[in-house]
Order: C-alpha cells, then structure tokens, then sequence
C-alpha cells in the first residue's frame, strides 16, 4: 500500500473516529441533564462513527493478511490511538447512562 492511501485511510478512521467522540460528549451533556433516550440515541449514532472508522481498519488488517506490505506511519499510529481511545470512552458512556438512570430513578 503507498504511503498516500494509507494517509487516506488513517484520516478516515481519525474523521470517523472524532465524529464518533464528539457524540459521545454530547451523550454525556444529555445524560447530566437527565435527557437519557437522546443520551441513548447519540451513543447509538456514536457507534455507526466507530464502525466506519473500523471498518477502514479492518481493510488494512485484511490486506496485511493477504501479504500486502503496509509501512507504518505515525499518522496511522495517530489514528489507531484515537479510535481506540474514543472506543472505550464509548463503552464508559454507556455504564454512565446506566448509573445515571439509576440515580435519576431513585430520586
């Protein structure tokens, strides 16, 4: 793979992956303001972000298995980070909404 389309790949996943991430503290400002089906509904837009930011991953990895060279650049390091970061942050949104559902149900 030349160094142009791996670019074109990482940003990709960094685009899909931010979008992703901003849902995600948009969920979380609904969540604080007890409006928990639109906190629900922006980590479900969240996750269609982090499917086509893993999706673009996911040819990389295939394209490796079928032998393809890929040079690694930092660009793509970047990008691994963030959809990675922005996954787990994602997964703690998720038990947030749940605890704060909770909370909000007790009260």
């Amino acid at each position: 793979m030349d160094s142009e389309k791996l670019q074109e790949v990482a940003f990709e996943i960094i685009l899909s992956s931010g979008d992703a991430r901003t849902l995600v503290h948009e969920s979380f400002q609904h969540m604080r303001e007890g409006e928990f089906a639109t906190a629900e509904q922006k980590l479900e837009d969240a996750n269609e972000s982090l499917v086509k930011a893993h999706r673009a991953q996911t040819e990389l990895l295939k394209n490796y298995a079928n032998g393809e060279k890929i040079e690694m650049e930092i660009i793509m390091v970047h990008a691994q980070d963030h959809l990675m970061t922005t996954m787990t942050l994602k997964e703690v949104a998720a038990e947030m909404l749940v605890l704060y559902q909770r909370q909000a149900a007790i009260h």
